[in-house]
């Protein structure tokens, strides 16, 4: 397997807005970046993928770009992420910068001049279709609730939008939109940036024909995702951007495509096929989803959990790249949804990072999970922030829903669990900002934060800064290959990395329980050693047979 930098680096993922305020206005900013890069450096990582900084009316965080050149007034300067990057790489940090192409705001010049007319030169950089019937050109559902199309009565014509309708959709059958969007990365890529993370990349091609998709029974839209995730030209597409851009420079990229098989994941990563170095894809994080998306919250198990991640670590090997993620920002907090975040919420904190840090792929921390952070419940929607959570509680009240359901809904899942600021100390707003925070911290805070976790040695921080020591140290946990290990076992997931003559076993337990883990008899070794545990244990214990505790993981590297 060849070897490259990007695989045997550890990301971390900064959300600009909650991360750290510099100026009082309680939005996180570049200079507040920069005054906690000694932070990131100290706990090892990297390379930081920065979520959008460029300059948006903010619908979506910023996932809405009307200026792809310019940063945020909000953010800072470019001078000051012109300082943030070269701090960066003093420190020996990587940048990716996120790459936001499916689509633009609608406060975007090329949009402005789009819809001015039907024969305006920028008219076809987007998704123009007559209505039909007195109704939308397709049924489609945004992913932000109701339909995807909105009329614009200048010129009697629907615009896509997969999303927000002030997020309106790049046509990228036009090779004009691609040469634009080619340029503006070799103008991020010529300031020093080492790659990017690429917006929900497998949507930019649509059937040409976007036909409706089946309406579930009691909607009004349809889900429409077979028309538009992974379509008929994505492959050429992305292949012509690494043919123009990409291959010019030695970069770091990986894909948001949600709703990728192994099979196709292949199709983005395997090395000759020049696209993209991996893609997220979101199997593990949609287990607790059922039949009706997202807020359709169904409980997981744990055998899921091991048929889906072995399935894309076994498919992958030696084909492409797997990235290794279970938390982001449009994610709920991993200790929340896979761990304990009461009793055990150190223990089942450390336990998920191992169990995912010790996978063949490059992992990724979201900014606070290597202190543990969790959920919130916040007591009204008033305090909640996010559109798609807004959208879904507007369109669920309509319908008669209990608002108290909704909430727990979105005590589950919602994407502001996430976004809530990250707690730096036990000051008020938990260091993040000393004025109004955009969005409530997490109460928590007092007993959660930076700081308490750098002066325990036995910190959730401290653990994650073992973990990404042992990779740099250890061939085997980045290039090894992976084998499931007591596939039946309901509360043990166990797995084998293998690389020449060495061999891990890494044991987790994901439950409150205490069973008995066993060896498989074809597991043989003539010495062992414990690489990382998060409890303490006796070194000369035998690794045959081992009562668990609550949460438990280990690492053994066996010869």
């Amino acid at each position: 397997m060849e070897r490259k930098w990007w695989k045997e680096a550890v990301v971390y993922q900064i959300y600009p807005r909650s991360f750290k305020d510099s100026n009082g206005d309680g939005i996180g900013d570049l200079r507040g970046i920069i005054s906690k890069l000694d932070y990131l450096k100290e706990l090892g990582i990297d390379v930081v993928w920065l979520s959008p900084v460029y300059k948006s009316p903010n619908d979506d965080n910023g996932y809405d770009i009307s200026d792809y050149r310019a940063i945020m007034d909000e953010f800072g300067t470019m001078a000051d992420w012109e300082e943030m990057i070269e701090e960066m790489h003093k420190r020996g940090i990587k940048l990716v910068m996120d790459l936001v192409v499916n689509h633009t705001s609608d406060e975007h010049p090329w949009f402005i001049e789009s819809r001015q007319s039907k024969d305006n030169p920028y008219r076809d950089y987007y998704i123009w279709r007559s209505g039909k019937n007195g109704r939308e050109p397709n049924n489609w559902e945004s992913h932000f609730s109701g339909s995807a199309w909105e009329y614009d009565e200048t010129t009697g014509e629907y615009y896509l939008h997969l999303f927000s309708k002030k997020q309106p959709d790049l046509n990228w059958e036009n090779p004009r939109v691609r040469q634009e969007v080619y340029e503006m990365m070799k103008f991020w890529l010529d300031k020093g940036v080492d790659g990017f993370r690429m917006d929900v990349i497998n949507m930019i091609s649509k059937v040409p024909e976007l036909p409706d998709g089946d309406v579930q029974p009691g909607k009004k839209y349809a889900w429409g995702g077979r028309y538009f995730m992974n379509g008929p030209r994505v492959h050429e597409f992305l292949q012509e951007m690494h043919r123009e851009v990409l291959s010019k420079y030695d970069v770091m990229t990986v894909g948001e495509t949600p709703g990728v098989t192994p099979a196709e994941g292949i199709l983005y990563t395997a090395p000759e096929r020049k696209e993209l170095n991996m893609v997220f894809q979101f199997e593990h994080v949609d287990l607790d989803s059922g039949a009706g998306g997202k807020w359709d919250i169904h409980p997981w198990t744990l055998a899921d959990l091991k048929k889906t991640m072995t399935k894309w670590q076994k498919e992958l090997e030696g084909k492409g790249w797997n990235s290794l993620y279970l938390n982001n920002h449009d994610q709920p907090r991993a200790v929340s949804r896979f761990g304990d975040d009461g009793t055990f919420r150190v223990e089942s904190a450390k336990m998920l990072a191992t169990f995912l840090h010790m996978m063949q792929g490059t992992p990724y921390i979201y900014q606070g999970e290597e202190l543990g952070m969790t959920n919130v419940r916040f007591p009204s929607i008033d305090d909640y922030r996010d559109i798609e959570t807004l959208n879904m509680y507007k369109e669920r009240m309509e319908n008669g829903e209990d608002p108290q359901a909704i909430l727990e809904k979105i005590y589950y899942k919602g994407r502001d669990n996430a976004r809530t600021p990250m707690q730096w100390d036990d000051s008020e707003h938990a260091g993040f900002t000393t004025g109004t925070p955009w969005i409530q911290v997490n109460p928590n805070y007092k007993e959660i934060n930076a700081k308490a976790a750098m002066e325990d040695p036995n910190s959730v921080f401290h653990y994650y800064k073992k973990l990404i020591q042992l990779r740099k140290a250890h061939d085997v946990i980045v290039y090894g290959a992976y084998e499931l290990i007591l596939e039946d076992d309901p509360l043990i997931y166990a797995y084998t990395r293998t690389l020449g003559k060495e061999t891990l076993v890494v044991i987790t337990n994901f439950s409150s329980e205490t069973p008995v883990f066993r060896l498989p008899n074809e597991i043989t070794y003539s010495t062992k050693q414990l690489l990382i545990s998060n409890y303490d244990v006796d070194e000369r214990e035998e690794l045959h047979e081992i009562q668990l505790r609550p949460w438990e993981a280990r690492v053994y590297k066996l010869k």
